[in-house]
């Protein structure tokens, strides 16, 4: 998972923004982060020189408390209270200067790539992300980070939070203590006094010469309530299913000889035997579960061997069906080829004809229309023609009468003379509207002659493209 952009650049330009404060010695406990302890005391038992006490921070808020080997070069334990499970989970790994450089000036938690040649003996007392690159194993978080939320979370990618851990426990780890926490602890106390230690038992094996491969990861809680009660968890790393409650007097048994996780033991010799049973039911079906899952995940270890030696027996078959599944689509392959150019040459032909068809008809109707067109021309200009002549009419009729206004006697001759003009002008009309009715048949003429002629022309090409041509002895 990548690291957020926004938050890289929140802790290269503003101080502060992430801390994990190195605690003086000459300081109370684990200073402002004493809150998470029940009554405000760490564990007891913890005194070598290379245990160094963090106050983890983030936003300037303490966020949980850890207790660092520098030896080990892995947390002993984290101190933290739960808020609430997270719905997503973001990754962005930082590392504690002042484990390495206690005269160093950088007060927060930084990105190791940051900090490269500015930190003396950088990894000589901490782990860095080299130390896990290529070695097999995960940053196990004691404080997982899928019990916290936002600033919360974002607080537990330190890797002064984080032991090395195979895959497999790490998902276990992660699984067990988040269903044990939420199904056996929570429901039982509430979260203002509920107090979890997580920790881990180093051992002798290191990662690459460094770090200490945990052998025993251990919770512990109490409830520090009225009627509260405490528990231990133990879980073996070398075993993916184990998971064992204990009392917290028995867990600190296993720890540092002195050790005390908790003050008075957090009423352990008078709690709720009601609540007791109620939790270690809870902490036994979570356990269930998990023997459960192991359980089916060796069956299908089982299954998956069998099927692996059914696989090499079927193998040759497998390859026989292959090669005729092979031959049979390239069969089907060249047969559909084949078709498509039968296809393809008869689609052509096909196209070519109704090409030259559309083409016949496109031109037909380009003269019919051309034709239909000139008929209103023709017909509009005998229309013209006739108002033509009404108007040399009324031309006539209106000269005359100037002329017989003008002299009487003109007037009488005129007017004796108009009878003869008119029967004159009668010859001229006539012949106008004769020329314009018959101009009308020869348009209907010559437009049935180019239509007959447009079909017959449309015949012909039909004839010659489809019709073979006679041989010549025929």
């Amino acid at each position: 998972m990548k690291t957020p952009v926004v938050f890289l650049l929140c802790i290269s330009v503003f101080p502060g923004f992430s801390q994990g404060r190195v605690v003086g010695r000459d300081e109370a406990g684990f200073a402002e982060c004493n809150v998470f302890f029940p009554g405000q005391v760490p564990p007891e038992g913890f005194t070598q020189p290379f245990h160094v006490k963090i106050c983890q921070q983030y936003n300037k808020e303490p966020r949980f408390a850890t207790l660092y080997s520098t030896k080990d070069k892995i947390p002993l334990y984290s101190a933290f209270k739960h808020t609430k499970p997270s719905q997503s989970e973001e990754e962005s790994w930082l590392v504690e200067p002042q484990i390495d450089d206690p005269e160093n000036d950088l007060q927060e938690m930084v990105h190791e790539a940051d900090i490269a040649g500015t930190v003396a003996n950088l990894g000589a007392n901490q782990a860095l992300t080299s130390d896990y690159v290529g070695s097999g194993y995960e940053r196990g978080l004691l404080n997982p980070s899928l019990l916290n939320e936002e600033d919360f979370q974002m607080a537990t990618y330190t890797l002064t939070n984080a032991v090395p851990l195979s895959p497999s426990v790490s998902k276990s780890w992660h699984r067990d203590i988040g269903k044990v926490v939420e199904q056996a602890l929570v429901p039982h106390c509430s979260k203002d006094h509920l107090y979890l230690l997580a920790g881990a038992i180093p051992s002798k094996a290191r990662v690459k010469g460094k770090l200490s491969v945990p052998e025993t990861l251990w919770l512990a809680a109490c409830c520090d309530a009225p009627e509260g009660w405490s528990l231990g968890i133990v879980k073996n790393t070398n075993d993916d299913t184990s998971l064992a409650d204990l009392t917290v007097r028995e867990l600190e048994k296993k720890l540092l000889i002195g050790v005390h996780l908790f003050k008075g033991s957090c009423g352990e010799d008078n709690q709720s035997q009601e609540k007791t049973r109620a939790i270690l039911q809870a902490v036994s079906q979570v356990r269930s579960g998990e023997q459960a899952r192991a359980s089916d995940s060796q069956e299908a270890k089982e299954s998956g061997l069998v099927r692996k030696v059914a696989g090499i027996i079927a193998a040759p078959f497998i390859k026989l069906l292959e090669l005729l599944i092979y031959v049979l689509v390239e069969l089907v392959k060249y047969v559909f080829y084949f078709l498509w150019l039968v296809v393809k040459r008869v689609g052509g032909t096909v196209l070519d004809g109704v090409c030259n068809l559309w083409n016949g008809v496109v031109s037909y109707l380009k003269n019919i229309t051309m034709v239909l067109i000139s008929i209103p021309y023709d017909v509009g200009r005998v229309i013209v023609n006739i108002f033509m002549g009404f108007l040399r009419i009324v031309e006539d009729v209106a000269a005359l009468t100037y002329q017989i206004l003008r002299i009487p006697v003109g007037f009488v001759l005129h007017l004796a003379a108009f009878p003869y003009h008119s029967i004159c002008a009668i010859p001229s009309v006539l012949k106008d509207m004769a020329n314009g009715i018959g101009g009308t048949f020869s348009l209907v003429i010559d437009a049935t002659a180019t239509i007959l002629h447009g079909f017959y022309y449309l015949a012909c090409h039909i004839v010659k493209r489809f019709v073979p041509k006679a041989s010549s002895d025929d």
